[in-house]
């Protein structure tokens, strides 16, 4: 089973993260990822787990979504709402075989929101991908674990599938690489005076998705670092054929 990681970003019901971790141990993933869980551990979690008592004991509990992406080298967002945002959008059997093939390369992260509000678009900015799952629009609500189940339903079928999945086209970059990455161009496009600092995050969700379509990997972070340092620290300019110091 590859590194498919289970992201319940604030889970509100212990119940709702034992049951998670139920349909988890079903489909053979083992992974999970508790973003600022606000009761765990609890009894109630065990209760549900109903024997995925060790998916539990072993789950990572971070802070925030950037810790708990920290290392993923991509990233799907669950939603059940219409976004604005400008991601791929891919149905469970699609985000599945998208999971599955990017995981050759390294861990990647599916990312649940909580119960009643879902994922911030704060959190969603962290996603290279939006999953929705297709289900009827007059009742479209789904029960945080009965997602949980679609989802590594179709990343085992995809691993069962005979027909090989395709490797990526290159190693992409973790998360980590590509948070510091923006941080500098911010830096940079602040310091030449390009950044609205009436509409920071604006300009700068727009950069981040523009840049997380593109999935670079770490050596074209680093040339697209080299150019930031570039700017910040002009080398002077080269003599030409017609200057004195070139005859």
């Amino acid at each position: 089973m590859p590194d498919i990681r289970i992201i319940l970003v604030r889970p509100q019901h212990p119940g709702n993260i034992g049951a998670c971790a139920r349909a988890m141990k079903n489909m053979g993933l083992k992974n999970l990822v508790l973003v600022a869980p606000q009761h765990f551990p609890a009894e109630e979690a065990v209760a549900r787990a109903a024997g995925a008592d060790d998916i539990l004991a072993a789950a990572a509990i971070v802070a925030d979504v950037r810790a708990a992406v920290a290392d993923c080298v991509f990233v799907a967002a669950t939603s059940a709402r219409t976004r604005t945002i400008a991601l791929p959008r891919l149905d469970a059997r699609g985000a599945a075989a998208t999971l599955c093939t990017q995981a050759r390369s390294g861990p990647v992260g599916l990312l649940f929101g909580a119960e009643r509000t879902g994922l911030t678009n704060e959190e969603v900015d962290y996603a290279h991908a939006l999953v929705q799952i297709p289900v009827d629009p007059g009742f479209a609500s789904l029960n945080l674990a009965a997602a949980v189940q679609i989802l590594c339903y179709e990343i085992r079928c995809t691993i069962q599938e005979p027909v090989p999945i395709p490797e990526p086209d290159h190693r992409p970059a973790p998360q980590e690489a590509f948070n510091r990455f923006l941080g500098h161009l911010e830096q940079v496009i602040t310091d030449i005076g390009f950044l609205n600092e009436r509409h920071p995050r604006k300009l700068m969700r727009r950069l981040t998705r523009l840049f997380r379509r593109a999935h670079p990997d770490d050596n074209e972070l680093q040339i697209l670092r080299g150019i930031l340092n570039a700017v910040q620290h002009p080398y002077p300019p080269r003599p030409g054929p017609s200057d004195p110091d070139n005859t």
